[in-house]
């Protein structure tokens, strides 16, 4: 699973060969969740309520850059490493 990002511990990943919509997989310890990127919000799993709200509030700042990974992704091609959370 291609890590795009990472941030106090939450690990973000896509997988090459997933599934629409278009979404991203956020694991944290042993908490993890199918996060759709348009619009914003859980599709499967559980965060903590701390990690949920840092997860969304990456994922609205880095909207158009998760598309663009989403493409890359379904085009197999080398996905690009988007800025962690700060």
């Amino acid at each position: 699973m291609p890590e795009l990002s990472r941030f106090f511990g939450i690990v973000i990943a896509m997988y090459y060969d997933d599934h629409p919509p278009p979404h991203f997989h956020a694991v944290y310890g042993s908490e993890k969740v199918e996060f759709c990127i348009d619009p914003p919000g859980i599709l499967k799993g559980h965060l903590s309520p701390r990690a949920l709200a840092l997860v969304t509030e990456w994922a609205a700042l880095h909207q158009p850059e998760l598309l663009q990974a989403w493409g890359q992704r379904s085009a197999v091609q080398r996905l690009t490493k988007i800025e962690p959370l700060r």
